[in-house]
């Protein structure tokens, strides 16, 4: 939380590792036992951020996030690779389970992009239902699409 909040009060690119770790109470070395640049703090591992930001508690933490991501390039840049490593992740796993490959590829992709677009509307402040639920909901209106196209 300490990075957010410096990247949200002072930008991004304002932002250094050594304030981020004094603001965490920590030293530079530390900060660096756990994360290669500043930029990976808001990029690490998948299972920690599902810890972090998919709890109802933290709800208010996504949209912070999605701004910072929105306003920055290199942080664009960095979302599209994770996407891109989440898809692929997920379309190694259905294969494994013996989906075809096209069929892999294309439930991974939907899947990744109905997450992100669940993940935008669960942080909106309004928004009362679950993660799972709005992602639920965008797997839904994606069949409905694809099977509108014959």
């Amino acid at each position: 939380m300490a990075a957010i909040d410096l990247f949200t009060e002072q930008g991004y690119d304002s932002t250094t590792v050594n304030g981020i770790a004094e603001r965490a109470g920590l030293t530079k070395t530390t900060f660096f036992r756990h994360f290669p640049d500043k930029r990976e703090v808001l990029f690490a591992g998948q299972e920690a951020r599902s810890r972090l930001l998919f709890t109802d508690d933290l709800r208010a933490f996504a949209p912070r996030l999605l701004a910072l991501i929105a306003d920055n390039v290199e942080l664009r840049e960095r979302a599209v690779y994770e996407r891109s490593v989440l898809a692929e992740a997920m379309t190694d796993a259905l294969r494994k389970r013996g989906v075809p490959d096209v069929t892999a590829s294309l439930a991974a992709e939907l899947g990744v992009r109905a997450f992100h677009a669940a993940y935008a509307r669960w942080a909106d402040p309004a928004e009362q239902r679950t993660l799972t639920d709005l992602a639920r909901d965008e797997l839904r209106e994606l069949r409905a699409a694809t099977t509108a196209l014959g």
